[in-house]
């Protein structure tokens, strides 16, 4: 039976999933989960979710949500195929690629996520951006981007020089990141855009970028 993946293609934490599927080349079933018609928050899709939040992965009688936590599960059932995406055979590589996710987790993602909804979610629902909002979380971003350059400048990816889960749940939100006119932040620090171009050309990213366009429902 194949994997059934819940969620919205434009969605980061949905792709976040989906490029880590790619990646470990399992075959699954995509559901769109209109959440323009409130759908993630009716009583079927909280059976799945009692949060109400996108996506969700199913696979026989387990359901999990919270989209790195479906990454983990992923990558280490399937870690016999594709990259290793959690250095498994290494206990302190393994042990790096957990505390640069948890980075990514809690200090990338609170900056970079709230300029992203200005730019894109907010004139989405036709609101004008916060730019208050924006410049608060910019220098929240300029610090964290900074802790990066220093790290790329010794190794290839955030957790060595090895492609992992650390830099994998960084794809998504980066993407939309860099079409906001804040883009300057990734492309002014040479080893955060070498890493960039290089985590963005994977074909795993390639195969869900189509997708994440905001304005198509």
């Amino acid at each position: 039976m194949a994997l059934k993946l819940f969620g919205l293609a434009m969605s980061t934490n949905t792709t976040r999933a989906m490029i880590c599927l790619h990646e470990k080349e399992v075959d699954f079933e995509f559901v769109p989960v209109n959440v323009f018609s409130g759908e993630h928050k009716q009583t079927p899709f909280l059976s799945k979710n009692p949060f109400g939040l996108i996506p969700v992965l199913e696979d026989g009688d387990l359901t999990l949500f919270e989209s790195r936590a479906i990454t983990t599960y992923v990558a280490e059932k399937f870690k016999e195929t594709g990259p290793d995406l959690i250095r498994h055979n290494d206990t302190k590589e393994a042990a790096l690629v957990k505390v640069w996710t948890e980075v990514e987790s809690q200090n990338y993602d609170p900056a970079v996520s709230p300029i992203i909804y200005e730019y894109f979610v907010a004139p989405f629902q036709g609101k004008e951006p916060n730019q208050s909002v924006i410049d608060t979380n910019i220098e929240k971003l300029k610090n964290v981007l900074d802790v990066y350059e220093a790290k790329l400048s010794s190794t290839k990816y955030l957790a060595g020089d090895f492609y992992s889960l650390a830099d994998l749940s960084h794809v998504s939100e980066t993407h939309y990141f860099m079409q906001t006119p804040c883009a300057s932040l990734i492309n002014d620090r040479p080893h955060v855009k070498a890493w960039w171009e290089d985590i963005s050309s994977r074909p795993a990213f390639n195969k869900v970028v189509e997708g994440m366009t905001f304005g198509q429902k």
